[in-house]
């Protein structure tokens, strides 16, 4: 069963660092992306997690909560401590909060 949390509680981790993967396509993270975000499209997934530590909790987002729950549930498969921001991406934006635009992660 996936673990989720929310757009606070991802708000309040991503203060502190945290680790916040995007499932989403290219075009989709130009189009604005939570500040730090990795990039790592469900497509090709696996290819995309040469950097993602396994030793803290990888908060996965797509656009609405949908991708990263399917997302994060082969990620806890393959070891990592991954999470579901429900709400995604669109949520975040929602609730006034800064978007990234571009392909930079920070």
């Amino acid at each position: 069963m996936t673990r989720t949390v929310d757009i606070q509680f991802l708000k309040a981790r991503h203060a502190d660092g945290a680790v916040v993967l995007d499932v989403r396509e290219p075009a989709e993270y130009l189009g604005g992306h939570v500040p730090g975000a990795v990039l790592a499209p469900m497509s090709r997934i696996t290819a995309s997690l040469g950097g993602v530590p396994k030793d803290q909790t990888v908060f996965v987002i797509c656009q609405s909560g949908n991708r990263s729950r399917s997302m994060a549930d082969l990620l806890t498969a393959l070891g990592y401590d991954a999470v579901s921001v429900d709400g995604g991406t669109a949520g975040w934006m929602a609730a006034g909060l800064p978007v990234v635009r571009g392909p930079q992660a920070a």
